[in-house]
């Protein structure tokens, strides 16, 4: 019988997961909305009952956890931007509680970079950066082959690194994050300001701000919308300065982008590539390849949940 690791990823917005063997082919998937949760048991709830049929009659060796602000070191998820729980959640424990397995957590980005690393296109890479372009944004470094946990447990939190101090408000209290800008929630607040900059019309100018979505300003963008692609090239071009920072910190062989905004394809790549090259400190010029994940039509985040679960819980 084949063994399996239980992998699950927490976003903000929605949790999936799915089994997966040792290779990474991936059964049982599953997705339900995480915000439709607003305590941690509510959630547990609806995790079981989503989950539990999928494991009857499988040899599963444990869970691995992705999550937002997860601390790798304590099994905790601390003061989540995006997640309504409390400041210092043990959700470790708590999923380990549900399925009597062995369970271990990391942040979710962590889990994308881990995902890359094994089953997608950093394999045979030591040194890369995921970033998950989701209803927030995360990061997932990589150095020398092994993911940067720092002293806290929680070191990599790129998306909150500052733009403009006096910017636009994020969900962690603070002012001017990069993923206020640079998500799927501050793309939506970049189209709002293009319509107010300019004139020029636009099928985004009849959509409410509660209504829009990223997929939307993405198939906007490749109809040749005037306003979706400036707000693309404007996200692009925040974006790419806060990759060259990031290059000078670890000189990463690659920066891998996951998530539903990469969908847009060039309209984000090209100015993000443009403005990294014109910002990056000459030494690091066109020495890194921006790049989407090459596990865009599965999940990276299960699939880097579970083989953390894999590294964490190998039979002797």
């Amino acid at each position: 019988m084949a063994d399996y690791i239980l992998g699950i990823d927490i976003g903000g917005t929605n949790t999936k997961y799915g089994l997966v063997d040792k290779k990474g082919n991936m059964i049982a998937e599953g997705t339900f909305a995480t915000r439709a949760h607003e305590n941690v048991d509510s959630f547990l709830v609806e995790l079981k009952k989503n989950i539990l049929p999928s494991l009857e009659g499988k040899s599963v060796v444990g869970v691995g956890v992705g999550a937002p602000n997860a601390n790798y070191f304590d099994g905790t998820i601390k003061q989540a931007a995006n997640i309504t729980w409390g400041d210092n959640v043990p959700l470790q424990k708590l999923i380990s509680q549900v399925f009597d397995l062995p369970t271990v957590l990391t942040n979710d980005a962590s889990a994308a970079a881990l995902g890359e690393m094994n089953f997608g296109g950093a394999q045979g890479m030591k040194d890369f950066v995921v970033f998950t372009l989701g209803t927030g944004l995360g990061s997932g470094i990589v150095v020398n082959g092994e993911i940067v946990y720092g002293h806290s447990g929680i070191a990599g939190e790129i998306g909150h690194v500052g733009v403009n101090p006096d910017g636009r408000y994020c969900g962690c209290g603070r002012r001017g994050c990069l993923e206020t800008y640079v998500s799927a929630t501050g793309i939506k607040k970049t189209v709002f300001k293009m319509m107010a900059d300019y004139t020029r019309p636009s099928v985004l100018r009849d959509v409410s701000y509660n209504d829009m979505t990223a997929e939307m300003i993405t198939n906007a963008a490749k109809d040749h919308d005037y306003i979706a692609i400036k707000a693309f090239e404007y996200t692009g071009q925040i974006f790419g300065q806060k990759l060259a920072d990031t290059v000078v910190h670890t000189s990463p062989e690659a920066i891998f982008l996951f998530g539903g905004l990469v969908n847009a394809g060039d309209y984000l790549l090209d100015p993000a590539t443009y403005y990294m090259e014109k910002f990056m400190f000459k030494p690091f010029k066109n020495t890194v390849k921006l790049l989407p994940s090459s596990l865009m039509d599965r999940n990276a985040a299960v699939l880097g949940a579970a083989a953390l679960g894999w590294k964490e819980f190998k039979k002797k």
